[in-house]
């Protein structure tokens, strides 16, 4: 079952570049993991140091195996040294099956 997940940042001003930079590492990263369909990147347009990313997974067990990855988590970390506040995860699945 296809998911989608959302993911939500809060930057620190000025941070612009590094963090773009950043989430290239992540989006090359991420092309090579199983399962990984696609992904976009966007920014707030009433607060620019707001992102989102969305990803599109074949399924819920491929993103989870890529969220516990060693990669994503160094990658991660590097993201929240110039975070504000917590990263938001936001799980969608198609479709209307209940968690089991």
């Amino acid at each position: 079952m296809i998911a989608k997940i959302f993911i939500k940042r809060k930057f620190k001003q000025g941070s612009e570049k590094q963090i773009v930079t950043i989430l290239n590492q992540m989006r090359t990263a991420v092309m090579n993991q199983t399962g990984y369909i696609s992904g976009e990147t966007l920014m707030n347009y009433e607060d620019p140091q707001t992102f989102t990313v969305i990803s599109t997974w074949q399924n819920i067990e491929a993103w989870q195996k890529w969220k516990k990855s060693t990669e994503r988590k160094q990658i991660e970390s590097m993201l929240e040294v110039f975070q504000v506040g917590l990263t938001v995860f936001e799980e969608y699945v198609a479709g209307f099956t209940p968690k089991q």
